[in-house]
Order: structure tokens, then sequence, then C-alpha cells
């Protein structure tokens, strides 16, 4: 039987599913294609997924388009000649003048059929405008939850695309704090350290007409493909092996090259760890006239992270280096800096929702931020939602997933959805209507949008009161269409550790989304999950009760959240603003 022929034209040999403005590219790995280990060139890679990318932003904007940046890119499996590299891309969301384009890479042996996740990253591409003007791209069509869910969630990660300098320069300013008695420690601290300068290439490319896209503009993935080689040579002089590409540290385009440029480029070891090194790649162009003056063009920067293995495949050290410049003890301390993001980037960004709490430090907030509001809108997302109870305007569902519980309340209300997102949104004002606050306390005013409280309980039927330090993200719509979001979950402060007058409580992930549905009413919803730990009677129940016609009336009891008693004090307090706002 002949399988029904995707959206890219495969006849589903990607195993993945398509909808008409997806593209997608299959390749097989030939030996060209190989690295000396046998495996899939990363640079080849790198290619392939800048051309599919930028295929998929120019269906969508109808005209050429470029690259503006690669997010960070995880190299997750490696792929070997004689297998299929698949590359799956689509435009998630659709900016004023740039778009969000995801790109998902498979690899799968034809002898066994088996599937990897190579990566999934994202890339920022503009339409190249024809003539002066600037080219106003036209909204996505979401076709598909999954289309509604990656349209809500780009807007979260352009957010942190923005804010990454101001992050960076944050944890520079912490280290550049302990001054000159971290450069007298490193000096001295390991006598066999090798220098960072050792470590330093130039390489130099003149950009053919191969190399460039009919407009002659340099293609992005060739330019990234270039760095790639050269920052691989610099990784290679600190190992005796062939260094292994493992991630990229956001690819930055600050301005275009063409047919005719030379290219220099210039990488260097910024520092080493246990069993990977950072290697800073940086990118001049110029043309005939500034390459007689000596006047370069930076067009683009990134900082490429290697593994090395053994014959067994089994990691090996990097030696420890040393900066001798102050330009080297800066990019030294940097990658420090930049390692903390990192791997704080890669816990975050699961937004699964289902951790404990998690510190609130400079190097995790804007990705705490977004798991926080990515969660909800994840949990809210979710298949298999339950509808268990219908009373009144209250719609009740529950979703069970191993361990974890969630529950979803839903209801109308008859006030502007401005409204009641100023209402739901302070927490200061929560005491109004919530019994189960007893205290509130804003412990950071991050931003308009952030902030940490401290809140506390009484005890509820003789049990002792719990204290909870929570991350409150509010968000409002960038399109009519769109809800406002309340983000709630559970965080760590230094500055405020458990009480024994408390028992300390965490919010796995919770909040509200408010949907307008005329300029006077909305639909509010309010999402929760919760552990749910063997049955012990200090759970919370709540008896729903019903009554139909002359029946006798019919009780279930629930194993819930404190915040789904919350609901019912919250509906008569939404009742009484949608009276007042009638009157």
């Amino acid at each position: 039987m002949i399988p029904e022929r995707g959206a890219c034209g495969c006849r589903g040999s990607c195993g993945m599913r398509h909808s008409p403005m997806d593209v997608c590219m299959c390749q097989g790995v030939l030996p060209a294609h190989a690295d000396p280990r046998g495996e899939l060139s990363a640079g080849q890679l790198l290619r392939w997924i800048d051309a599919a990318a930028c295929l998929a932003a120019e269906k969508h904007a109808g005209v050429s388009c470029v690259t503006v940046s690669m997010d960070d890119i995880q190299f997750e499996e490696a792929a070997r000649v004689g297998q299929i590299i698949t590359i799956k891309a689509k435009v998630n969301r659709a900016f004023r003048t740039s778009m969000e384009v995801c790109i998902k890479v498979t690899v799968q042996d034809v002898l066994t059929n088996i599937e990897k996740t190579v990566s999934v990253a994202y890339g920022t591409y503009v339409a190249k405008p024809v003539g002066a003007g600037k080219v106003e791209l036209e909204p996505v069509k979401l076709l598909s939850a999954e289309d509604h869910l990656e349209h809500s969630l780009a807007i979260e990660r352009r957010r942190i695309r923005l804010g990454y300098f101001q992050i960076f320069q944050n944890l520079m300013k912490e280290s550049n704090k302990e001054g000159d008695c971290i450069k007298d420690a490193e000096k001295n601290k390991d006598q066999n350290a090798i220098s960072i300068e050792l470590t330093h290439v130039q390489s130099i490319e003149l950009v053919l007409p191969p190399h460039a896209n009919h407009h002659g503009n340099t293609f992005g993935g060739q330019i990234m493909a270039w760095m790639e080689t050269v920052a691989s040579i610099s990784a290679s002089r600190l190992c005796r092996s062939y260094p292994v590409l493992k991630s990229v540290n956001m690819f930055k385009f600050w301005g275009p090259s063409f047919v005719g440029d030379h290219l220099v480029f210039n990488a260097i070891v910024n520092n080493t760890f246990q069993n990977s090194v950072e290697v800073g790649v940086r990118v001049e162009a110029y043309d005939c006239e500034e390459w007689i003056k000596d006047q370069p063009r930076h067009i683009n920067s990134a900082f490429l992270i290697f593994s090395a293995v053994n014959d067994k495949g089994q990691l090996l050290p990097f030696p420890k280096v040393k900066p001798t410049t102050e330009d080297g003890m800066r990019r030294y301390h940097g990658a420090i800096a930049r390692r903390r993001i990192r791997l704080t980037r890669k816990c975050m960004l699961s937004a699964k929702g289902d951790k404990p709490s998690e510190p609130w430090e400079r190097s995790n907030q804007a990705y705490l931020s977004y798991n926080n509001v990515a969660a909800l809108i994840h949990l809210a997302a979710k298949p298999g939602w339950e509808i268990n109870r219908t009373l009144d305007d209250i719609k009740l569902w529950t979703l069970e997933e191993g361990d974890v519980i969630s529950f979803k309340v839903e209801m109308q209300v008859k006030i502007p959805s401005d409204l009641a997102f100023y209402f739901l949104s302070d927490f200061t004002l929560r005491q109004q209507w919530d019994k189960h606050f007893l205290t509130c306390e804003v412990l950071q005013a991050v931003s308009e949008e952030e902030k940490i409280y401290y809140v506390t309980s009484p005890p509820i039927r003789g049990y002792e009161s719990r204290d909870f330090v929570i991350l409150v993200s509010q968000r409002q719509p960038c399109k009519p269409h769109e809800p406002y979001t309340v983000a709630v979950r559970s965080v760590t402060l230094r500055a405020v550790p458990p009480s024994p007058e408390f028992s300390r409580s965490e919010v796995l992930c919770a909040g509200f989304q408010i949907h307008t549905s005329t300029s006077s009413s909305c639909t509010v919803s309010s999402s929760e999950a919760s552990a749910l730990p063997p049955f012990r009677e200090h759970h919370l129940c709540m008896s729903l009760t019903t009554c139909e016609g002359n029946s006798k009336i019919q009780t279930k009891k629930w194993v819930c959240s404190p915040s789904l008693v919350v609901w019912n004090l919250l509906y008569p307090t939404l009742a009484n603003l949608s009276v007042r706002n009638e009157i």
C-alpha cells in the first residue's frame, strides 16, 4: 500500500504531519557531506537548515527573505553516511516585518527505520523589500491546535531574544564586581594551562555566485558553515581528536555580504569546561575598496560549543586555558556567563510545568518567565480534558496524567476583559475575595509584567499555615483575538528561606486566561496542575451537588487543589463586578 503524500510531497517518510504552509526537505547523507568521523558535517546541516527555513519564510511572505538570527541550536543526535535527514520548517508567527520560523530536524536509518530527533531550532527572517519600502507581513493562518500553541509561544521567545543582551550584561557586571581578585586567581591557578592565544585561527573566503541567492546576498547558511569550519579548527588545537559541534549560542547577522566580498573569519577559544569548549567566531566583510583601506564591516558573530570523543565514543576532557590579555579575560568570563544562560535555557524551555520551584537568578529570569507563561498555555491546550460538571455558568474539566492532576474551570462574566485582567493580575487585591490569602506582599516588582509575591495562608481544618513565594507573569494580548494571560508558579529566593511558622508550599503551574467575548463581557478560564500523592485525609475534597427537578440530590467527591475552592470565592466577586458594570 502506497502511503498518502504529505504537503511536502513525500509519502509520509518523514513521519510528520504537514500543513499547506510547511516546507519539508529530505536529504541523503553522502560521503561528500561527512566529516572525518563519517558523520554528517555540522556545517552542511546548518546550510540545509537555513535553506529550508528561508523557503518557509518566503512561502509565507511571497517575496525573498534573509536570515536575521538563529536561536541557540542544540544537536542531540549525529547522522551517518547512508542515513536520511528530514528538515521540516514552518512560520510560527509573523510580526510586522519579521517572522519566527520553527525548524525540526530528524534522522532516519533506512535499514532499521528508526527515527530520532537531531535538533529543534528557531530562526528569525525578514522579507527583503522591493525598493526602499518595508514589506508588511500577513498574519499566519492557524489551522491546528499546535499552530495556535506555537503562535502564542512565539511572542514569549521573541521577548527572550530581545532581552538576551541585557541578561548577559547583568551577569558580566556580577563577574566584574569581583574585580582584580578573580584576575589574579586565574593567572596563578594553573601554571600548565594553555594560553588561549595559541588557538587563534584566521581564514578568508571569497563570496562566489554559488554562495549567494539570486539577489547576490550571501546565504546565511553558507556563512554559518564557514564559521563552523574555522571554529572546529580552533577547538582541535586543544584536543587530539576531531571536535564535535554540540550547540551554537545564537547566530546574529548584523549586516549583509554580497558576491565579490572578501569574508575574514577569526576564531579563538574563549574558555574550556570539563568536557566542552566554547569558541568565539567573528566575521568581517570587505569589498575591494574596503579591502585596500582596511575598513571592515562586522556582519556576524557567534559562539560554538564543541566536545571531543575517542574511538569508543567516550567524552574526552579539555585542558585548562588561561587568558593573557584584557580582551581575553573579558571573553573568558563571558563564556562562563553564556554557559550559565545556556544551561538554564535548556532546562527552562521544556515548559512542562511539573518541576519544583526554581531559584530566581539573573541568568534565568527571562527563561523562568517564559516557562511560567508557556506551561500555562501548554496546560490549557492539552488534549484529554474531561468535562465533569456544568453548574450555571461554570464548567469544570479534569485531566489526570501520572501523579499530576489538573483542573480547568471556565465561566462567563459580564465585565470587560481588561477589567477582569486588572482584577485577577494584581494579587494584592486577592485578599478582598480569597479567604485563603492571609497576607500578600510584593517582594520584587521585576517589571510591569513580572512580580514576585510572598503569600501566607491561614490554617485550614486544623492543618498548619502555609506560605508561598510565587512568580506572577501577566501578558496583555498583541492581537484582538488573543487572550489576557496571568501565569503563576513557585520560585525560590535566597532572601526568603522557609520559616518555622509556615509550611512552605509550591505551585507547579496555575493561572488565568481571559478571552474577550464582547466589549462588555468575557470568558475567564482558570487552570492548575497539582501533584497527586497517595490518598490521605489531608486532601481537600469538594462536593459538587446538583438538583434535577424533584429528584434527589446527587453528590460526587473530587480530590482537588485549594485553588478550586478559591474559585468558589472568586465567582461571586466577579458576579458582583458584572452587576456593577451593568448598573
